[in-house]
């Protein structure tokens, strides 16, 4: 019986000040079987983002931090957008 963890890829896409920090707006990502937005949101390096009002959305449609990443699932990072 195979017990390793399963691997997922994640392409990410990030703008704004997040495409900033992480140098550029395409990034992939290999995750463990069971990560959560918030989970990898963390492993960027981005937590301070999340209290910033941070947006994402999963295949083209918005969803919280918990939800969970599937296998060439689409992950993009929207931060907070300020004008005056």
């Amino acid at each position: 019986m195979d017990t390793a963890p399963q691997h997922h890829t994640v392409h990410v896409m990030a703008f704004g000040q997040v495409a900033e920090q992480l140098g550029g707006r395409h990034h992939e990502q290999t995750v463990e079987e069971g990560t959560t937005v918030r989970n990898l949101v963390l492993a960027l390096g981005l937590e301070q983002w999340i209290q910033f009002g941070l947006s994402v959305a999963v295949n083209g449609s918005r969803c919280d931090l918990d939800t969970l990443l599937s296998d060439g699932a689409e992950l993009a990072l929207l931060p907070p957008v300020s004008g005056g």
